[in-house]
C-alpha cells in the first residue's frame, strides 16, 4: 500500500470531499486523522476507515493553533470551506472575515506547524481543494473566491520553501461537485434568483462546462491520492483544474 506509514490530516472530512480523501488515503494505507467541526458526523468517519476523529472549529484560530501542537502529519488534505452569499456592498464584514479565517487562515496556521516535522523527516505533501473560482472570479462570493485565491498562492510559497526538504504541494481546482454543500448552494441561488434548485444547477452551476455533470468527489479524492503518492514527486506548484472542459473556452 503506497502510503503506509504515513499519517494524514484531512480537514473538512465529515462528508463530501473531505469524507472522500479520508476514505481512499485510508485505502492506501495512511492513518487518516479526520479534522471537523462536526463531532458526530466526523466520528463516525473515522471509525468506519479505522482512523482518528479531531474536532476542531477552524474559525477559531487559537483552537487551530492548540489542535496543531499535539498532531504530526506526513500529508495535509486541505479540504473545509464555508460560504456566504452577498453583493459586496452588503457583505457582512465578520462574515468575511469568518470565510477567511477558515478557508485560508487556517491553513496557514496548519502548515506552519506542520512543516517543521515533515522537514526533519523529509517528506511531506500538501494537497489543498481549491476550486475554478481561484482562478476567477464569481458574483455575491468575494470571501470565498479571494479565500481561494489565497490557498492557491499559499500551496505554490509551500512548494518552493518545501522543495529542499521533500515536500511537495499542489491544488485541485474542481467545478462543482456532487455534495450536501452544492445542493445547499443550488437550493439558496435559487431563492435568490426564483427559479429551482434543478435549474440553477444545469443553467448556472454547469452553464460553463462542456461535460454537463457534477464531478464525483471520488474523482477529486482519487486525483488527491495520487499528489501524495511518490509517482507524483516531481508534481509541485501546480493548480490543476477537474472542470468538466469550463477553463477550455
Amino acid at each position: 500500500m503506497m502510503l503506509d506509514g504515513r499519517t494524514a490530516l484531512v480537514t473538512g472530512a465529515a462528508s463530501g470531499i473531505g469524507e472522500r480523501c479520508a476514505h481512499r488515503l485510508a485505502a492506501a494505507g495512511a492513518e487518516v486523522l479526520a479534522l471537523d467541526v462536526h463531532a458526530e458526523a466526523v466520528e463516525e468517519v473515522a471509525e468506519r476507515i479505522g482512523g482518528r476523529p479531531v474536532v476542531v472549529d477552524l474559525g477559531d484560530l487559537e483552537a487551530v493553533d492548540a489542535a496543531m501542537a499535539d498532531l504530526n502529519a506526513d500529508i495535509v488534505v486541505n479540504n473545509a470551506g464555508v460560504q456566504h452569499l452577498a453583493m459586496i456592498h452588503e457583505f457582512p464584514p465578520q462574515e468575511f472575515t469568518r470565510v477567511i479565517d477558515v478557508m485560508l487562515q487556517a491553513p496557514f496556521r496548519i502548515a506552519r506547524a506542520l512543516l517543521p516535522g515533515m522537514y526533519e523527516r523529509g517528506w511531506g505533501r500538501f494537497v489543498h481543494i481549491t476550486s475554478i473560482r481561484g482562478t476567477r472570479g464569481d458574483q455575491r462570493k468575494a470571501a470565498y473566491v479571494a479565500a481561494k485565491h489565497g490557498v492557491e498562492g499559499l500551496s505554490k510559497t509551500i512548494a518552493l520553501e518545501g522543495a529542499p526538504h521533500g515536500v511537495t504541494s499542489n491544488s485541485i481546482a474542481p467545478a462543482w461537485v456532487e455534495t450536501p454543500l452544492t445542493h445547499d448552494m443550488s437550493r439558496r441561488q435559487a431563492e435568490i434568483h426564483g427559479t429551482t434548485p434543478e435549474r440553477i444547477v444545469q443553467d448556472v452551476m454547469l452553464g460553463g462546462a462542456a461535460i454537463k455533470e457534477l464531478i464525483d468527489a471520488d474523482e477529486v479524492a482519487e486525483l488527491a491520492a495520487h499528489l501524495c503518492s511518490d509517482a507524483a514527486r516531481h508534481t509541485t506548484g501546480t493548480s490543476i483544474p477537474m472542470d468538466g472542459g469550463w477553463l477550455a473556452s
